[in-house]
Parts: C-alpha cells; sequence; structure tokens
C-alpha cells in the first residue's frame, strides 16, 4: 500500500496548485494588517484570474502586510486538488464554490497539527511518544483527505486535543535536556517586555503573548514556542537554534536581522534587514 502520511513538503503553501482559496475564503478587517474590509467567502479584490496576487510584489507597502504573514501549510493545493479534485471554484457554481469555503479552513487546522507532529518525530528526545505520534499523523492524514462533507463536520477541537496530549509529552522531554533552570511562561502576557539578551534557553512560551517584546540577543535555544504571539517581536541576533514548534508564519510575524539563528523547520523571512 502507498504511504499516504504528509510529507514535510506537503505542509508548505503551493500557491501553483491552488485556487487562491485564502484570498477567498478568509474574512479581515481592515487594521494595521489590512488596507479594507473582506468578509469570508468574498475574493480579495487584488485576486487576478489566474488565482494570483495582484500586487504579491509590494504587499507590505499596499498595507496587506497579514498576507505576507500567513501560511495554510498546504491546505490549499489539498483542497483544490484532493477535496475537489481540480476543480475550480471560479464557473463551478455558488454551491460548489460555498463548500470549498467552508472546507479550506478545517484543512488548514489539520495540516497545521501535521506539521507539530512531523517536527516532533524529528526530535530524538521526543522517541519516548514517536509511536502515538506517528499513529495520530496518519490518522490526522487520513482525515485530510475526507470528504467535503465529512470534513465540514470534524470535530477539530477534539482531534487538537488529542494531539495537544502528545505535543505537551514532547515539550517536557525535549526542554528536559535543557540545563539550568527552565522558565516556565506558558501564556505569559509579554506584550512589549524589554528581554534583550534574556537567557530563555529551555522556557516553556505555549501561548506567550510576545508582542513587540524586545529578544534582541535572547538565548530561546531548546525553547517551546507553540501558539506564541510573536507580531512585531524584535528577534534581532536572537538565537533560536533548536526552538521547536516553530511556524513560518510565527516568523513572518517577527523581526529579526542576518544575526538571528533560525532552526531548520523554518526559513528567514526576506523582509528582515539585513546587517
Amino acid at each position: 500500500m502507498q504511504d499516504q502520511t504528509a510529507l514535510p513538503s506537503d505542509l508548505r503553501g503551493d500557491c501553483a496548485r491552488c485556487f487562491g482559496l485564502c484570498c477567498v475564503a478568509l474574512p479581515f478587517a481592515a487594521s494595521a494588517d489590512f488596507a479594507r474590509d473582506k468578509p469570508a467567502g468574498e475574493p480579495c479584490p487584488n485576486l487576478q484570474g489566474d488565482h494570483r496576487c495582484g500586487i504579491h510584489a509590494r504587499l507590505r507597502q499596499e498595507g496587506y502586510t497579514g498576507c505576507t504573514v500567513y501560511d495554510c501549510f498546504g491546505a490549499g493545493q489539498k483542497v483544490s486538488q484532493v477535496t475537489f479534485g481540480g476543480e475550480d471554484w471560479r464557473g463551478a457554481g455558488r454551491d460548489h464554490a460555498r463548500r470549498m469555503v467552508d472546507v479550506f479552513p478545517v484543512v488548514r487546522q489539520l495540516h497545521e497539527l501535521l506539521w507539530y507532529l512531523t517536527e516532533a518525530l524529528a526530535l530524538p528526545a521526543a522517541a519516548p511518544v514517536h509511536a502515538e505520534a506517528r499513529r495520530l499523523l496518519e490518522e490526522t492524514e487520513g482525515l485530510t483527505r475526507g470528504t467535503p462533507e465529512e470534513l465540514t463536520e470534524l470535530d477539530v477541537a477534539a482531534h487538537r486535543q488529542k494531539v495537544n496530549a502528545v505535543l505537551l509529552r514532547t515539550s517536557d522531554l525535549v526542554r528536559a535536556g535543557t540545563r539550568g533552570k527552565k522558565k516556565d511562561r506558558r501564556g505569559a502576557d509579554l506584550m512589549g517586555a524589554r528581554l534583550r539578551n534574556a537567557d530563555l534557553r529551555g522556557a516553556n512560551l505555549r501561548g506567550a503573548y510576545l508582542i513587540a517584546a524586545d529578544l534582541t540577543g535572547a538565548d530561546l535555544r531548546g525553547a517551546d514556542l507553540i501558539g506564541a504571539d510573536l507580531r512585531d517581536t524584535d528577534l534581532t541576533d536572537a538565537d533560536l537554534t533548536d526552538a521547536f514548534f516553530l511556524t513560518q508564519p510565527q516568523l513572518n510575524a517577527a523581526r529579526g536581522s542576518e544575526g538571528t539563528r533560525l532552526p531548520g523547520s523554518v526559513t528567514r523571512p526576506g523582509h528582515w534587514t539585513q546587517a
């Protein structure tokens, strides 16, 4: 039987294989991140007939910073090419378009879970939970291949709870290997905090609010960053080597430099200033 388990390359957005679903399905409100309001299900006015963004090269200048931060974890191409068999929402009827709009956010959540489980399996210290992580990875991948009806009826929150139990155990196992006292700042309000050169090795920063915090030169090696809000966080020259559960959208929302050290699971955002 062919292995259907998602590979890392399947967990990054591939706009060439997608029908611009994030530009249609998701709502946004006029703010610092978006230049105008757009309700869910309405195509962005910048979306072209070939499903490409007409202002992609200047999104930040045009006031669409939020678009440069977002990543669907590969859900766009999964829904476009697998769930709906390559049938475009344009010209396929209102019901077809509505089903794609409803299914996309569900699959996006499942693909995010696939990303975390894939990373958990790549962490040697988490070996005691690898068997369960692998089982959940296969189960989650199977769910992403459900019919539109099955996906819209899926209790994603309940499935996320099962996955989260493994991710919590993974965090404990990985951070236990970091020497010294490890800070537990899970869910902490650190907005605007001055943490320049802070020692956060092996810290639990799950769900922490680090909006506009100054982490210049901070040591975040081996820290758990799942769900941490890094919008406008200054990571200039910070060391995130071996930090885990750090996603590309989180990093895209932050500020950094050429001297910022990153784990291999993410890439340096193009908008970061170079030294």
